[in-house]
């Protein structure tokens, strides 16, 4: 029977305790929200909506087609310019998807006799980007700058790591300054995703690095997403001008999608500038996680300590981690489930998001609910 080979893995998924489901969620819902990745709180916020809004009577409810035909707007180019002002590079390219642009991104920098040299804890869109490069992939381990410099040496050739910035299974940080050395030791580029640190690291939230002092360099590249922070979708790559020409020429999920639609790029557009007016909200996102993480580490849990704003508390299982959460449900809070295969060590976890717009009596609800439901 034609597909019959979905049963048996369905039934596998069943057993393991992995089964995935979708639940809807209405537009206003009485759970506290710490599973969403709205950093600073600004998916909601009434200058974010409307400039979502604007941009949809302006231009309509989609781009109409592929960025080189019909699919760049006035808004696209604003919204490229701006971003990359904002968190110190010389261009932006903005695409459907963080998910595209991280494809796009390892793809276009990894040609045939290159070598890429991936963190083991990078994020899914990273490493099928590696998968898709014509490039040779090195896996390395998790945050070492020392093992990217060994996979680099001796190689002749194009070159390039590839890392997260802040990971999100645990919100820990790469070392950037020190893996941009390493690279640099073998004229190799660097390629970060900075999805969890736009908004939350550097001043006023301008990204991992521009905190680690790495932003705008030539052989530094990075991309965003902005449905994390700035509360919209989409996402773009960052870098040098010459290297964002060239993803315009040969990224195939650039080339042949369809632009990000207008109402995405003016809601991202209006939180950046809300971020630029703002920038303690930055600051107070990662406050927000630190008191998590102590809070929660008070009361007996095994949370990882935040570099960001993401806090995970470790389950002993992936049941024990599905109804975890599902108790959080059902006593108004909402939480993040992280289970094999989404986590690189196998170990399953609540990941909690650390937004900005917390008050200190939510985040003692959302820690004593946490504590009150534990397996």
């Amino acid at each position: 029977m034609a597909f019959g080979w979905i049963d048996e893995q369905a039934e596998l998924r069943r057993r393991a305790g992995l089964v995935r489901t979708l639940r809807p969620r209405p537009a206003d819902t009485p759970l506290l929200d710490l599973a969403s990745n709205d950093y600073l709180g600004l998916a909601r916020h009434p200058e974010v909506v409307e400039g979502a809004a604007r941009a949809a009577r302006a231009w309509g409810g989609g781009a109409t087609g592929s960025r080189l035909v019909t699919g760049t707007t006035e808004l696209h180019t604003a919204l490229e310019r701006e971003l990359a002002d904002f968190c110190g590079f010389e261009a932006a390219l903005v695409f459907s998807s963080g998910y595209a642009a991280n494809l796009a991104a390892v793809t276009a920098l990894a040609p045939h006799g290159s070598l890429v040299v991936s963190d083991a804890g990078n994020h899914a869109s990273l490493i099928d980007g590696c998968r898709l490069a014509r490039g040779t992939t090195q896996v390395v381990a998790h945050r070492d700058p020392d093992a990217v410099r060994k996979a680099l040496d001796g190689h002749e050739g194009p070159a390039v790591a590839v890392s997260d910035t802040v990971f999100s299974v645990d919100g820990d940080a790469a070392p950037l300054a020190a893996l941009a050395e390493a690279c640099r030791e073998h004229g190799a580029g660097l390629v970060l995703d900075d999805a969890h640190g736009l908004g939350v690291l550097g001043d006023g939230g301008r990204g991992a690095p521009h905190a680690a002092g790495i932003a705008g360099d030539e052989d530094v590249v990075v991309t965003v997403t902005l449905s994390k922070s700035l509360g919209s979708q989409g996402g773009a790559v960052l870098g040098p001008a010459r290297v964002i020409g060239h993803l315009v020429n040969a990224a195939r999920t650039f080339i042949f999608d369809t632009g990000l639609a207008p109402a995405a790029a003016g809601a991202a557009l209006a939180a950046l500038r809300l971020l630029e007016r703002e920038p303690g909200r930055a600051a107070r996102a990662a406050e927000v996680a630190r008191d998590l993480h102590a809070r929660l580490t008070a009361a007996g849990l095994e949370a990882v300590r935040p570099d960001a704003a993401v806090v995970s508390v470790r389950a002993p299982s992936p049941e024990q981690a599905v109804r975890w959460a599902a108790d959080c449900r059902t006593a108004g809070l909402s939480v993040g489930c992280f289970r094999p295969p989404s986590v690189p060590d196998g170990i399953s976890r609540l990941r909690l998001t650390a937004r900005a717009d917390l008050s200190g009596a939510e985040i003692e609800r959302a820690v004593r609910v946490i504590g009150e439901t534990r397996p």
